[in-house]
């Protein structure tokens, strides 16, 4: 089992910065690759980010997010960050963190965090 726990959401303006943190536990070792979703209210959740875990530096973005958004992570910490610049009204979402992990489906993210609100006013 591996848990994940979002943190550093908030409300905003326009053009302004955040960082979100993804804290896992558990049997991180397991843990192969993450990513980062959001879901606006009314809306389908979508992708954001996706990076490798460990040992690489495989990422990918959304294009609605790609030159503001950037992923990273600090496995000492078993953390996963979302560093968002330039935000804009359209961010506005709630934010999940996941995880795929050795030994769950292939290609699905098998662990979610249980999300931290961003809220960006114009």
């Amino acid at each position: 089992q591996v848990r994940l726990v979002e943190s550093g959401g908030g409300l905003v303006q326009a053009g302004d910065s955040l960082r979100l943190s993804c804290a896992a536990s558990g049997r991180t070792f397991n843990i192969y690759a993450t990513g980062w979703f959001r879901q606006a209210p009314g809306k389908e959740r979508e992708f954001v980010a996706h990076s490798s875990w460990s040992g690489g530096s495989s990422t990918i973005y959304a294009d609605s997010v790609k030159g503001r958004f950037t992923i990273s992570r600090d496995n000492a910490k078993n953390t996963l960050y979302l560093q968002m610049n330039d935000l804009k009204p359209e961010d506005t979402a709630v934010y999940y963190c996941a995880a795929q992990v050795v030994g769950g489906q292939p290609n699905e993210y098998n662990y979610w965090g249980q999300g931290t609100q961003v809220t960006v006013s114009s």
